[in-house]
């Protein structure tokens, strides 16, 4: 066998990611908040950009950009022959006036350990009492149960138990009712003992049939106590007034957190407009400073090098910000048109509705699709929706349309809302319900729809 080298010439296809690329998929992903982080890094790293929102002024009836400019790499030449800035003018205003804003003023908020704390310095316990019951406060979570036991306080602070205890019951008689309790059980007895509660029968349920009074297993304690159904089911509804989680009062509205929508969905004249909102994708603008040094002749080469390759980074930014915006366009707008029957009649008329479908009706691979609904929400005006939501699995039906797993949780809600307590349906019940409706589900898949929506099996949700 000889062996030789050759030289063949072979002719491929393939996809190089470039920097480009790369960029604008990384862009297409990014949801508001990561977009307007990478825009504030990208302002502090290329001093070309600049965020200032730009007016636009019609001279001789033009006003359009040239769309080929981000593919010129020589910008000095670009801005001596043709300038695209023109018809545009910057508005600078350096003498703004700060304005009051509510946004700058933050409230006091009294948090759980505050409270307690406060509560603390009231009772009549002596110093090394009172360092005790700080410690004890500090290890009481937000829900307002204590979380270490009674013997890892007396190794902690080397105290006698008898005397942690004390301590123990005198922060449960603090506000609020309930507080301190070790486990739900305990948490339970507390608020019968601060509401002045007389009835021996609640304390009894609480502390030996708690799990199944949790289970509804009614039958079982009414045997057990020899007393009618009906006073359990009654003293089950009292104990459902009390508060599991006591501390929860004190939970903070910093916690709590808002949606911004990138995509307004309205109804005007009878028809479905998509509004991509710009404070998602802030629009960038070349800085005019930067623009004259460039087409002076007399700057240094290293200065006109850096000057364009900062240039061409910012006109490929601000391209892959304006193809990220059209592309959610598209893929919202498709969106609307494919599931129009939920904006107009409900949740109920939600389709099946999978990547590849949005994928083929614009012309794009399913992965584009998928990153560009991720992250993001839709205000229309049935709510605030996440794109993902409207990319539903679902089952057939008897007319040969798909029908969206929302739909079906939805109907088997208001099944469950309209039953009657004393003979709630089961899951098979509700799969016989469907099947007569056209809507082919099983038992199995009526379980899992109902868990998913976190209500109870029928034996718990039964009432005497």
């Amino acid at each position: 066998m000889r062996l030789s080298y050759n030289l063949n010439l072979e002719q491929t296809q393939r996809l190089i990611m470039t920097p480009e690329l790369k960029q604008a998929i990384e862009i297409l992903q990014y949801n508001s908040i990561e977009l307007n982080n990478f825009i504030q890094q990208e302002l502090v790293n290329n001093p070309v950009l600049e965020p200032y929102q730009q007016k636009v002024e019609i001279d001789n009836g033009l006003n359009k950009e040239d769309k080929n400019q981000n593919d010129i790499i020589d910008m000095k030449k670009l801005f001596s022959e043709y300038d695209p800035f023109k018809y545009r003018t910057y508005i600078r205003n350096y003498e703004e006036k700060e304005e009051a804003s509510f946004e700058n003023y933050l409230s006091t908020e009294t948090t759980l350990y505050d409270h307690l704390l406060f509560q603390l310095q009231f009772a009549i316990l002596k110093e090394k009492e009172k360092a005790i019951g700080k410690y004890i406060i500090e290890n009481i979570n937000d829900n307002g149960y204590l979380q270490i036991s009674k013997e890892e306080i007396c190794e902690e602070l080397n105290a006698r138990e008898d005397q942690v205890e004390d301590i123990i019951k005198i922060i449960q008689t603090f506000e609020p009712t309930g507080v301190g309790g070790r486990d739900l059980r305990e948490c339970l007895l507390i608020q019968l003992r601060q509401n002045n509660v007389k009835d021996g029968l609640i304390y009894k349920i609480i502390s030996e049939h708690l799990d199944d009074l949790g289970n509804n297993k009614i039958n079982n304690i009414a045997k057990k106590l020899s007393i009618p159904i009906e006073k359990v089911q009654e003293i089950r509804d009292f104990i459902r007034t009390l508060e599991p989680k006591p501390g929860r009062i004190f939970s903070s509205s910093r916690n709590v957190r808002y949606v911004t929508p990138d995509i307004t969905v309205e109804k005007v004249n009878g028809e479905y407009i998509v509004i991509v909102k710009d404070t998602t994708a802030p629009r960038l603008s070349i800085n005019h400073y930067y623009r004259k040094l460039l087409l002076n002749n007399d700057m240094e080469d290293k200065a006109s090098s850096y000057i364009n390759k900062k240039l061409n980074s910012a006109l490929k930014l601000i391209k892959c910000i304006q193809q990220r915006r059209n592309t959610i366009y598209k893929v919202v707008n498709a969106i609307v048109n494919y599931q129009i029957d939920f904006f107009e009649k409900g949740i109920v008329y939600l389709k099946p509705l999978t990547l590849r479908e949005i994928a083929d009706e614009i012309g794009v691979h399913e992965s584009t699709v998928s990153r560009a609904i991720n992250g993001k929400y839709l205000q229309c005006p049935r709510g605030i929706y996440e794109l993902k939501y409207f990319f539903q699995s679902g089952v057939s039906s008897a007319l040969g349309e798909g029908i969206s797993s929302e739909s079906i949780k939805s109907i088997i809600k208001d099944l469950i809302q309209n039953e009657n307590p004393k003979k709630p349906l089961s899951d098979q019940s509700i799969s016989n319900r469907l099947n007569k409706m056209g809507v082919k589900i099983s038992r199995r898949t009526v379980a899992k729809y109902r868990d998913e929506l976190s209500i109870l099996s029928s034996s718990r949700r039964r009432r005497y």
